[in-house]
């Protein structure tokens, strides 16, 4: 099952929704987007933000 992740259930006033096949791989893709239209340094992600992310996404 797909697993999508959208930047507004992170309350961020962003339109992208990611999908992707498995967790990791769409940790991934949200980190480049983090990095390249966030600015957010995907090193930088604190552990706290990080359970936020994964509580966000949802199967599709």
């Amino acid at each position: 099952m797909a697993k999508v992740l959208r930047c507004r259930d992170l309350g961020m006033d962003c339109p992208k929704e990611i999908r992707a096949q498995t967790e990791d791989e769409l940790l991934k893709l949200a980190a480049e987007h983090a990095e390249k239209d966030h600015g957010f340094s995907a090193a930088m992600i604190p552990p706290s933000i990080l359970a936020m992310v994964k509580s966000a996404i949802k199967d599709e």
